[in-house]
């Protein structure tokens, strides 16, 4: 019997539109859109490689299905079988031939296609520093928006379209990278979320015994000794004889009773001087709790009064003979200091040809390093970013003019025009764009001066989150795609307003593209004149 050959067919083509090795993929969803074609793919290469192994185990059923009816004829009556010539010959054939080809089918590996595939594409996956950058941005978020482990872990976020939900062995994957980090606090909230949802019957491949050694350890480092004990009297339950368990118990026994010596010594007047420390904590508003609120639009309200002096307006760049017959559309954001939005500024088929330009050159985004004056990756910015000149496009040099119309400032002195694209949870911290005094060689190289003003293109409408903030002032701007705001960072005398300081919250749902114009002192002498006072 001859065996028909199996041909099959496992994709091995290039599954990443890219051709750069691995680069920070969690700071950009941009650039992750192209992880999901690829991941899509190697499913097509894995459906081919199981059709392989189906085919061939279809052929040596079959194969198994013919011989068991002839050994069961042949075994019934051996001697008069082999009686007849042509059983006897196809007996020596299949046991010489045959079966030696079967045996080549059963050892034929079937995979080879498809690791192939594997191999190639790996050096383009993600990495550790990617799943860590993934697992802080869930963090991150739920600190900013102050989401609960649970609301997180079942997806119920706002404007979500296609709802996911964290496994306990999700959950616990996060408290690990949360341990590693030595943030005790996300641990115990993250390892009590993995136990929850075990408690509740999920079906998992995470252990409550490690669940639960991780947990009691975190309780500890924040100092609750007795729901340390707890969990790990807990753990103990479940394995008696865990050494590590076993040893803790007896170190909390022997703290828990020291403390309960301290305690008898203690006095009235620490209590009191606890409720006002915690007082004081209420009453003082750092910049971080400040902006954090401001993300989730619990900031500062303008007063009647103020929101009265703020209006819309169809504006004209001052006369300018290109929107004296076509102005565009302003409203004012806030007013000290002036932040003005323009509607409608860039059309959809400019947004998508600057995101077209962009994406392929999108690298982790920079910051001025204040000490070297050089630039440097930033864990509080996290996005990625390209920039792009007028002469590499009609459309860029068209929005480079159209900036210049509308503001006035001459651009022939700014900088490049940059395109942003915000990762998981992406965020750029509180930060000025202008050089302080204390950097006073911030933008030596360009030559052009401090940046007088900054103009930012929303390129994306936002599901949720990702709102440029004021800390300062209590401003929030929200993103809303084909809208521009425009600012000065300095007063006409050439300082630093510090009011515009400002961030951009982290993306909750959705994905965030923008382009930005910095536009610098030089070249601006005649078009925003010097006053005398250093504060207009």
């Amino acid at each position: 019997m001859a065996f028909n050959k199996i041909w099959y067919t496992l994709a091995l083509g290039l599954l990443l539109p890219f051709s750069y090795a691995h680069t920070d993929f969690f700071t950009s969803i941009g650039h992750m859109t192209d992880l999901i074609n690829t991941e899509k793919d190697l499913v097509v290469s894995l459906k081919d490689y199981i059709k392989a192994e189906e085919s061939k185990l279809e052929q040596i059923k079959k194969w198994a299905e013919k011989l068991d009816q002839l050994t069961d004829t042949a075994t019934k009556d051996p001697e008069g079988f082999l009686g007849h010539p042509v059983n006897a010959f196809k007996l020596m054939k299949r046991l010489n031939t045959e079966w030696g080809e079967l045996e080549s089918l059963v050892l034929k590996d079937m995979s080879d296609g498809f690791i192939s595939n594997m191999t190639i594409q790996r050096q383009f996956f993600p990495n550790d520093e990617d799943q860590t950058g993934a697992a802080k941005a869930l963090l991150r978020l739920q600190d900013t928006y102050n989401l609960d482990t649970d609301t997180l872990s079942r997806g119920n976020l706002p404007g979500v379209k296609h709802k996911s939900f964290l496994t306990a062995e999700d959950c616990f994957e996060l408290g690990k990278i949360a341990y590693t980090e030595a943030d005790y606090y996300h641990t115990e909230l993250w390892m009590e979320q993995a136990l929850k949802q075990l408690d509740e019957g999920e079906v998992s491949s995470a252990d409550k015994v490690y669940i639960l050694d991780y947990l009691s350890y975190a309780v500890y480092q924040q100092g609750d000794l007795s729901k340390a004990m707890m969990l790990t009297r807990r753990l103990l339950e479940l394995d008696p004889e865990h050494q590590r368990a076993n040893g803790n118990m007896k170190y909390f026994e022997y703290i828990m009773a020291k403390e309960k010596d301290a305690n008898k010594s203690s006095t009235d007047s620490e209590d009191q001087l606890e409720k006002e420390t915690e007082v004081k904590k209420k009453d003082y508003l750092p910049e971080r709790r400040k902006y954090e609120m401001l993300c989730r639009g619990e900031g500062l309200k303008m007063t009647p009064r103020r929101q009265k002096r703020l209006f819309c307006r169809y504006y004209d760049g001052n006369r300018n003979p290109r929107y004296i017959l076509g102005p565009v559309k302003q409203e004012d954001e806030w007013d000290k200091p002036r932040i003005v939005r323009f509607l409608d500024i860039i059309s959809d088929e400019e947004i998508e040809t600057v995101k077209e330009l962009a994406k392929p050159r999108l690298s982790r985004a920079t910051v001025h390093d204040p000490e070297t004056g050089k630039l440097t990756t930033a864990h509080y910015r996290v996005s990625k970013s390209a920039w792009l000149s007028g002469y590499e496009s009609p459309v860029v040099s068209r929005i480079n003019t159209r900036i210049q119309d509308l503001t006035g400032l001459d651009v022939s002195t700014a900088e490049e025009l940059q395109v942003a694209n915000y990762g998981v949870g992406g965020q750029y911290e509180p930060h000025f764009d202008f050089g302080r005094k204390d950097e006073p060689d911030a933008f030596k190289e360009l030559g052009t001066g401090n940046r007088i003003a900054t103009w930012l293109f929303y390129m994306s409408d936002v599901s949720a989150g990702g709102a440029t903030v004021f800390p300062e002032v209590g401003a929030s701007v929200w993103p809303k795609k084909g809208t521009a705001v425009f600012w000065y960072n300095l007063f006409p005398s050439g300082e630093g307003d510090y009011s515009t300081r400002h961030a951009a919250c982290p993306v909750l749902v959705g994905n965030k593209w923008v382009s930005n114009k910095w536009l610098h002192e030089r070249g601006q002498e005649f078009r925003r004149p010097c006053t005398l006072s250093e504060l207009e």
